[in-house]
């Protein structure tokens, strides 16, 4: 999903630069920004998702959390 919104957006921005009329140069470009937004926020979710720890830890995980030692998953 996060590379469609790329080339949405770089699509967006090169319709933006080729329009003659004042309307449609505003749409796209603000189409273009929204899509540069949304593209920046999808790629630090994937950012986010690939390092992130799993949902659940077993009770002896938290409890070697509490004590400040680490899991057996960072191992």
């Amino acid at each position: 999903m996060r590379w469609i919104l790329l080339a949405a957006t770089a699509l967006s921005v090169l319709l933006c630069c080729t329009r003659h009329s004042g309307g449609a140069m505003a749409a796209w470009l603000l189409l273009a920004i929204l899509g540069s937004i949304a593209t920046v926020f999808a790629f630090a979710q994937a950012r986010i998702d690939a390092s992130a720890r799993e949902e659940t830890l077993s009770d002896y995980d938290l409890a070697r959390l509490r004590e400040g030692k680490p899991t057996l998953n960072d191992r």
